[in-house]
């Protein structure tokens, strides 16, 4: 380290899991990146996120950032930045061609080898569908995907719970319907479903059938997923975010709207960005509050979905939606 990172000043809220009892910070800092980073950079952005006070991080299998990930913590607690592994909160994925129920365990520990863990805080099926098997590409095509079996998936995802091997599970990408189809054979619920969310695509629908049934939604894509293959800059381009941003006199404009917005939904935010001035940035939204008129007009735009269901099948050279998997909101 540098020296250039400074501790924030901000407490970041967090969320008692109700599945675990685990506090979890509703801020998590994501560690999936396009292009594609080097480990090396992706382990220095994580140990400046520690000391600038992030203590939830978010990898996946998929991501390739496991590894660096756990390095980053063990240099973290040899530094003093923290004392423990203990003191963070720390999410992966199980990403589709490995979700089969006899598939599931072995993964898990492929994840925390990667982490050198004994375990981490919440394990989430990344998508609700599988893939061929051993392929660990994005995207897929359409003639690699078939329904997963829920069953047995959530059940081995309910055994890696019980084995202590994570504190916590839960879905990503889950519409209402596949949620649902979770919850009726379920022992154990899902406590976290994450999916796209932002000021032009809300989840209001879902948002409110995740609240009914006790499980806590994160978003990821918070400002529309720019600079990605698979989203836009349509949220960041919004001109009643603009007009809100400049009245509020935020230098970074929409950006922190956006966060700001979600925060005060009740819902945890997974925020991208290796700079360390971004990541600083982030913080700054704990100390100010949006106007009942700026949620408002804020609620009232037009809805359209960017990623989630969309941009995850290649097929004939471009992106296709995969709705027969995806069931809608």
């Amino acid at each position: 380290m540098d020296g250039s990172c400074v501790a924030t000043s901000f407490r970041i809220p967090e969320q008692v899991l109700t599945s675990s009892g685990q506090r979890m910070q509703l801020l998590g800092f994501g560690t999936a990146a396009h292009p594609l980073v080097t480990p090396e950079v992706a382990k220095q952005a994580i140990l400046q996120a520690i000391e600038l006070g992030y203590r939830h991080f978010d990898t996946a299998y998929i991501y390739g950032t496991e590894q660096p990930l756990g390095e980053a913590i063990v240099e973290a607690i040899s530094l003093g930045l923290i004392k423990s592994r203990d003191e963070l909160f720390i999410t992966t994925k199980l990403w589709c061609s490995d979700a089969y129920g006899e598939l599931v365990l072995p993964q898990l520990r492929k994840s925390l080898q990667n982490l050198n863990m004994e375990y981490v805080d919440l394990y989430l099926i990344h998508w609700p569908l599988s893939t061929k098997q051993g392929r660990y590409e994005f995207p897929v095509t359409k003639e690699e995907i078939s329904p997963m079996d829920f069953g047995s998936v959530w059940a081995a995802m309910e055994d890696c719970q019980r084995l202590g091997l994570t504190k916590s599970i839960g879905v990503s990408n889950f519409s209402c319907k596949k949620l649902a189809d979770i919850l009726a054979l379920a022992k154990i619920p899902p406590a976290i479903n994450q999916v796209e969310f932002n000021p032009l695509w809300n989840q209001k629908k879902l948002r409110e059938y995740c609240k009914a049934n006790g499980v806590l939604l994160i978003g990821y894509s918070p400002l529309g997923a720019s600079g990605t293959l698979w989203g836009s800059s349509r949220v960041l381009e919004n001109e009643v975010l603009k007009e809100i941003a400049e009245a509020k006199g935020k230098t970074v404009a929409q950006k922190q709207i956006c966060l700001k917005w979600a925060f005060e939904e009740g819902v945890g935010v997974i925020v991208k960005s290796f700079n360390v001035e971004r990541m600083k940035q982030n913080l700054e939204i704990l100390d100010w509050s949006l106007s009942e008129e700026e949620r408002k007009r804020i609620g009232d735009l037009p809805q359209s979905r960017g990623c989630t269901g969309e941009s995850f099948v290649f097929e004939n050279g471009t992106f296709k939606t995969i709705e027969e998997f995806w069931d809608g909101e």
